[in-house]
């Protein structure tokens, strides 16, 4: 059990190497307020001087204690290799190999120290001075030193002191592998310890903190600690040890601590006879000893596991910085190789990393295709921005001067042209979309598939660059296609396509049906074969139209009443009143229109032409959602996809760029170091581990 300690500080020698704090190693953490004794108890369990002293905050930094117990042959050897000349000696992680025997320089060493970090204005840093101390005269432990609790700043310490001291205290005692060691002078008031009660925040089972009561010497004449060395104040799971420290006056006048735990050992004898054997420096140190044994022993499989998490994610760190690259031209083809294919693959969804937050590749592209433009298509009025008086007006001007007997087909054409044209936008909206989707998928590659080109910024940018470029090229070849789609659509409007034909005799049926409806509710008075043979000659005259082209609807424009009165309303120029004596008339006058109702067959001539549009419209508007997205998948997807390969080989496999495009990144190479030591440093620990258990200490 006694060489778990060591095996501990082996550990912990592995990890201050490469200077990182990923595994939390058990370890004493001394907490207590300013002038509480904190450093005296430290000091006594050295065994030497090595502490600074002083007013006000001393301890500015965390200091950690490594106490290696050395015997005689051990010491021998050490002296022999080193030539050290003395039983006792230290060294410091920042100095490296550098061996301190005189303790006067260890402690002078901690002053420059935590000057250099934490300046010279009492403020404090979190980060720790590492202090190794071999002697034969200590128990091996592993002690860490902190600021001690203050309330108000003193001098021109920050403003925030307390809660800077505070914070790092937590962040030490809150490692579950740490022994919480709580000190409290005797002469105060146990139940306003600050260190109990930051100690109950963190460990509120009191599992592992130990109490300390200093300065049993100071207490008021009549008075005693025993209440509460016995825990019947406040009660501490794992015990309450009491110690007597050196005063200042023994300080200043260079009292050992040799000594000092003599005179430590009577008072208690005198005192407290009963708890002598349970008190005292040397009980104190046992008892850490025997506590962070057994500590040890209990958090040995989680430090285990632990460290095998840790060793194959720095593995998996380090496979994705790389090795250095030694054939420049096979790393390049290689790269460039399989950022092609992860693009590609990215778009057909089978790339490695699939993104779970939001659609990405081929799935947004299916997206833009059948939602967003597949919905924008739908939601176009296939009447939009055409009022009846834009049908009527248009209907007027194909007949020119004359009054016409049929509604002319130009109007329809034109009409409907002007809102098939309304298709365009949004085509060519699609494709700037899957252009955009096509430009992210490389940044989708770089960040998550091919994580090798970070290490080659400049490869990175180039590659970026000629994909880029490859995609602008194809974007106004698509973007014409998409131009020519739409003008396919107006160049010829074919009223002889099926859907077409079959909606025009729809409407020719309703019509008649209509024809019929009104017939039959004409007054007796209307002799019917007067009203049929009206019918029958409107028949007739659409029966000698062309049968080709339109005439399959010019004829239902005939039908129906003309006097009827009807509900739509359009501007109507009053009739010019009579113009007075001595004024001539302008006919080009254009008075203010007021509201007039349309005539029947202005209704009738209005509501056929926007049924043909409307119905002309959505076999356009089918088309055009049906060959816009094979014409993006065609001229730019598949094309970029096909492509690709060629097009990055073309523009960057060439010998003069082999050196440039293979730069590394300035930081790359001291990550890949410093992820090597990490795992070297983690697969020497676990080789540790491993050697406790050949050795049965675990």
């Amino acid at each position: 059990m006694e060489a778990l300690i060591p095996v501990i500080n082996k550990l912990q020698d592995v990890f201050n190497t490469v200077g990182a704090d990923v595994i939390q190693l058990p370890q004493i953490v001394v907490v207590g307020t300013q002038s509480s004794g904190k450093s005296s108890v430290l000091e006594s369990l050295v065994g030497r001087d090595v502490l600074p002293r002083g007013t006000g905050i001393v301890t500015r930094r965390p200091l950690i204690f490594q106490l290696v117990h050395v015997d005689t042959e051990d010491r021998r050897k050490t002296s022999e290799e080193n030539g050290i000349d003395g039983e006792e000696w230290g060294k410091f992680l920042h100095t490296k190999n550098k061996i301190y025997t005189n303790f006067e320089e260890i402690r002078q060493e901690i002053e420059a120290e935590t000057e250099r970090i934490s300046g010279i204005n009492k403020g404090i840093s979190e980060e720790p001075i590492h202090l190794k101390v071999f002697s034969p005269n200590v128990v091996n432990l592993t002690l860490v030193d902190l600021p001690g609790i203050t309330k108000v700043p003193v001098g021109d310490q920050p403003k925030d002191i307390e809660i800077q001291i505070r914070e790092l205290i937590v962040k030490y005692i809150s490692n579950p592998n740490s022994i919480i060691l709580a000190v409290t002078a005797a002469n105060t008031d146990m139940a306003t310890s600050e260190a109990l009660k930051v100690a109950r925040e963190v460990d509120p089972d009191g599992r592992r903190t130990l109490a300390v009561v200093t300065k049993l010497d100071l207490m008021d004449a009549g008075t005693d600690a025993m209440d509460i060395l016995m825990g019947r104040v406040i009660p501490v799971k794992l015990g309450i040890i009491g110690v007597v420290n050196r005063s200042q006056l023994d300080i200043n006048q260079k009292k050992s601590v040799a000594d000092a735990i003599r005179d430590e050992y009577a008072f208690l004898q005198k005192k407290y006879p009963s708890l002598a054997n349970r008190s005292g420096t040397k009980y104190l140190a046992r008892t850490l000893n025997r506590l962070l044994m057994h500590h040890i022993r209990d958090c040995l499989p989680e430090l285990k596991t632990r460290i095998n998490v840790l060793a194959a994610q720095y593995q998996s760190l380090l496979n994705s910085y790389g090795e250095p690259v030694e054939d420049q031209s096979a790393t390049l083809l290689q790269l460039i190789t399989k950022f092609a294919a992860e693009y590609c693959h990215t778009i057909e969804g089978t790339a490695k990393y699939i993104e779970t937050t939001e659609l990405c590749g081929g799935a947004r592209i299916c997206y833009i295709f059948h939602e967003t433009f597949g919905r924008t298509l739908e939601s176009v009025d296939p009447l939009g921005g055409l009022t009846t008086i834009d049908v009527l007006t248009a209907i007027r001007n194909a007949t020119g001067p004359r009054p016409a007997l049929f509604v002319p087909e130009v109007s329809f054409e034109l009409l409907v042209k002007r809102q098939v044209k309304r298709l365009e936008e949004p085509s060519l909206r699609c494709v700037e979309l899957v252009h955009e989707e096509m430009q992210r998928i490389i940044q989708h590659c770089s960040n998550y598939s091919t994580q090798e080109l970070l290490r080659f910024p400049k490869l990175h940018d180039a590659i970026v660059e000629v994909v880029t470029s490859l995609l602008r090229k194809r974007l106004p070849v698509t973007n014409d296609m998409v131009h020519n789609l739409v003008a396919i659509e107006l160049a010829y409007i074919n009223t002889k396509h099926p859907d077409f034909a079959d909606a025009c005799g729809l409407m020719n049926h309703n019509i008649e049906e209509q024809r019929r409806n009104r017939m039959r509710d004409l007054p007796s008075a209307v002799p019917r074969d007067k009203a049929a043979a009206g019918g029958a000659q409107s028949a007739s005259s659409g029966d000698q139209t062309d049968s080709g082209g339109m005439g399959n609807w010019r004829g239902m424009l005939k039908r129906g009443e003309d006097g009827m009165a009807v509900d739509r309303t359009v501007p109507q120029s009053p009739l010019l009143s009579s113009p007075q004596k001595g004024h001539a008339v302008n006919l080009l006058d254009v008075p203010v229109p007021v509201s007039r109702k349309l005539s029947a067959r202005e209704q009738r001539d209005c509501e056929v032409i926007e049924r043909l549009i409307k119905s002309y419209f959505l076999i356009v508007r089918k088309n055009i959602q049906d060959s816009v997205p094979k014409a993006v998948m065609h001229f730019l997807v598949n094309h970029v996809k096909d492509s690709l390969q060629s097009e990055l080989v073309g523009q960057l496999y060439k010998s003069v760029l082999l050196d440039d495009l293979l730069t590394e990144s300035e930081d790359m190479a001291q990550r890949r170091n410093e992820a090597a030591d990490m795992l070297k440093a983690l697969q020497k620990a676990s080789q540790v581990i491993a050697e406790i258990r050949e050795t049965h200490l675990w």
